[in-house]
């Protein structure tokens, strides 16, 4: 697949909640995303399939987001647990997969693209805007990093 045909080329991916020049955050807004609520994906801006595509440091930014998410989708959510995953089989446009879990999930243990095991206990989708300023939060500079 090349960048010409690929979705995450020529469109967002989802509810876009944060963008620097190197990569974006989205809320995944399918039916994913309303089942494991704060679902987001951290996609790559130009088309690479993998991690090994990225130089050292462009690798370590993308990472840097990705923890970012995951704070910000444990401190909004409060989720017994989060998975990465990084597939890309269908799409292969560089793209981390960041989904809060609870035990009481519909899928729990299983991966969320598993046959659910249960009805999932109801959750509160958390409010874009919530999780957007959070996420800004955890992504201000920090003295350090200048």
């Amino acid at each position: 697949m090349s960048e010409y045909d690929c979705e995450l080329c020529h469109s967002p991916g989802g509810e876009e909640l944060w963008a620097d020049s190197h990569c974006r955050v989205v809320r995944v807004t399918s039916h994913e995303g309303t089942t494991f609520p704060g679902f987001c994906r951290v996609i790559w801006q130009p088309h690479v399939a993998e991690m090994s595509d990225l130089t050292e440091r462009e690798a370590s930014h993308l990472m840097r987001i990705v923890q970012a998410v995951e704070r910000t989708l444990r401190q909004q959510l409060a989720p017994d647990k989060i998975n990465l995953a990084s597939l890309g089989n269908l799409v292969p446009h560089l793209h981390w997969h960041v989904i809060p879990r609870w035990h009481d999930d519909s899928h729990f243990p299983s991966p969320i693209w598993a046959t659910p095991s249960r009805i999932g206990a109801p959750r509160i989708i958390p409010s874009s805007t919530a999780l957007s300023t959070a996420l800004h939060q955890q992504l201000l500079p920090r003295s350090h990093d200048q």
